[in-house]
């Protein structure tokens, strides 16, 4: 309910305000566990993402967040659940793939922060690395205009990447980081869609 209340007051404030343009398909499969990665330039990021896809989506937010009373309590009642960007914990895993295995939405900022010049930095390999072990497709989003107030905020949903590779254990480094420079080169190749 307060997620479906929230969401329903930020898409007209999105729609309104920010004259929301949607390019792509915003509708994801029902019942099946995916990986939701974007770029991350604001805070209004996972409003945009939650509020555009058609499924509820529970994010991996930094630890620091739910240390804020007031924020903890919002970010929690939306499903937000914390992960240690200096190095993820087995219970920030376990969480992401008990949600993925239930047929669940997952959001990531494979960046790990907000980028300061709106340029791609290098992605960390949480993404990659959940997508093996839970065996689901990653979704790529570019975001664009979500900075400031007023400025138009547009939205670029891709096609989803499907690893084709059955859930494992051991994954190795090399693996993950080349499927990371791939997600990254598709939200780049997004993001200049949009720009055009």
């Amino acid at each position: 309910m307060f997620y479906s209340v929230s969401k329903a007051i930020c898409l007209v404030y999105l729609k309104l305000v920010r004259r929301l343009k949607i390019i792509g398909d915003p509708k994801l499969p029902a019942n099946q566990g995916i990986i939701v990665v974007s770029n991350h330039i604001s805070y209004l990021d996972p409003v945009v993402v939650g509020c555009i896809l058609n499924r509820r989506i529970s994010y991996m937010g930094k630890a620091e967040l739910f240390k804020i009373p007031v924020l903890s309590f919002i970010i929690k009642k939306l499903g937000t659940f914390p992960v240690d960007r200096e190095g993820i914990k087995p219970s920030s895993i376990r969480r992401a793939l008990d949600l993925l295995n239930d047929g669940k939405v997952v959001g990531i900022f494979p960046e790990g922060t907000r980028s300061q010049t709106s340029e791609m930095l290098n992605p960390h390999l949480g993404a990659a690395m959940l997508a093996l072990k839970g065996g689901v497709p990653l979704l790529p989003v570019a975001l664009s205009g979500t900075k400031g107030f007023w400025s138009q905020v547009k939205v670029n949903v891709g096609r989803p990447m499907n690893l084709t590779t059955p859930k494992r254990r051991k994954i190795s480094k090399e693996e993950m980081e080349h499927i990371s420079r791939e997600l990254i080169t598709e939200i780049s190749r997004l993001l200049d869609i949009i720009d055009k």
